[in-house]
């Protein structure tokens, strides 16, 4: 019998990577959640990354990578490709070393990310408008100018950064049952796994993907990376389309399972960590908590025990993309009602409608008359509310009074 392949990334490795990391990369917080403890029944703590230098756990896995660097490496700089997190991570790590850094974005990169990229030193230049265009670009560069390509999440510098969050959350937690990773390449869910089955093979440790950019689980069933002919989700941080090679044989080796989340749970979860845990998260950073917004669905077979670890990996948020997801998860959650009603048009009707949504004490945002239209019957106007409520029961009460009070209702 063939003994088992040695892995790439080592404990050890990861143990090298965290002494390289004291006094670069903060020892994040982990804060419990009651909000989520009381859903799952059991405690919840949020490994909070998003407070992390750089707004994310990136940094580890940057500043490893190029801190490896022979001298002649280092003298040729090094060059990057990211929409956001890694960018940063890398610019500050080039920094921190003496490195000079170049980053291809795309055009349509969030101008706060860009700027915060400039503001950490790198000379940054825009490329297309995907991050794959800005690989193509960042690999030429590295051809033509001897720059070393510093990659996202495949390969085993990355990977041993990544893993520091890993032997924190032990420390932190040493009761924990589950921890609970947003994934994209991978890098972040490899170097945890290898650090916490080596110490606790008996915790689980489950990697959650948006289901419209969910590469893991086909490349699992395959027994190979896989790429997806397209990934749309809100959750940029987290949008790849293939598993690297190198976090790939990890997790298919160590990881209990893969689960995956839909855009009404990530802005759910983005939204909860906004009013209940008082935390600023990206999308992509709010996927730990989503899997436990849809806990004991279809995909209870990857059992999410208590005491479970959620890992915000990041809160390197746009405020627009913030506004534009805070509304989806309002709607999401039953907070925003739009109807259409019915009236006689005659003085004070409308008046006389909105008492009665006053008494239901639902916010009118939005009100449009409509007075012509083919389907009203003479001497009838249709009103559409745009409403603010409390909650899906809430909303149902509103429908309710509407109904009993005579109004004919059609949710908009």
């Amino acid at each position: 019998m063939s003994s088992p392949s040695p892995q790439s990334v080592s404990l050890d490795d990861i143990r090298v990577a965290h002494k390289l990391l004291d006094g670069v990369a903060r020892t994040t917080p982990l804060a419990g959640c009651r909000a989520l403890t009381e859903r799952i029944g059991g405690p919840v703590y949020l490994k909070c990354e998003n407070l992390q230098r750089t707004g994310s756990f990136k940094i580890r896995g940057a500043y490893v990578r190029i801190a490896g660097l022979t001298e002649d490496e280092r003298a040729r700089g090094v060059v990057a490709a990211s929409a956001g997190n890694h960018a940063q991570g890398v610019a500050l790590a080039a920094q921190l070393l003496g490195v000079r850094s170049t980053v291809f974005m795309p055009a349509g990169a969030p101008l706060p990310k860009i700027a915060a990229t400039r503001g950490y030193g790198a000379e940054v230049l825009l490329e297309g408008t995907t991050v794959e265009h800005c690989l193509v670009a960042a690999k030429e560069y590295a051809d033509a100018t001897g720059a070393v390509f510093i990659h996202p999440f495949d390969h085993e510098d990355i990977v041993a950064g990544q893993g520091t969050v890993g032997l924190e959350i032990l420390e932190q937690c040493p009761e924990v049952r589950t921890i609970l990773v947003g994934t994209g390449g991978g890098g972040l869910l490899a170097g945890v796994a290898v650090a916490v089955k080596a110490l606790r093979p008996d915790i689980k440790v489950i990697g959650v993907q948006a289901a419209s950019a969910a590469a893991y689980p086909p490349s699992l069933a395959a027994g190979r990376p896989v790429a997806l002919p397209s990934v749309t989700t809100m959750a940029d941080g987290i949008a790849v389309g293939c598993p690297g090679e190198v976090p790939f044989s990890l997790i298919s080796e160590l990881v209990d399972g893969v689960r995956t989340v839909g855009e009404e749970s990530l802005s759910q979860a983005l939204l909860l960590c906004m009013e209940r845990a008082k935390l600023v998260v990206e999308p992509a950073g709010a996927a730990s908590v989503a899997a436990l917004l849809e806990a004991g669905g279809s995909q209870s077979y990857v059992t999410i025990e208590p005491p479970v670890v959620a890992i915000l990996s990041g809160g390197n948020v746009d405020p627009l993309l913030m506004l534009r997801v805070l509304r989806h998860g309002l709607a999401a959650a039953g907070r925003y009602l739009s109807l259409r009603v019915r009236i006689p048009d005659r003085p004070g009707a409308l008046a006389t409608l909105l008492a009665e949504l006053a008494a239901t004490d639902a916010n009118v945002g939005n009100v449009t008359h409509v007075r012509t239209d083919a389907s009203l019957q003479l001497g009838e106007v249709e009103v559409e509310l745009q409403l603010e409520t409390k909650g899906v029961e809430h909303c149902r009460e509103v429908i309710a009074a509407m109904t009993e009070a005579g109004y004919p209702v059609t949710e908009a």
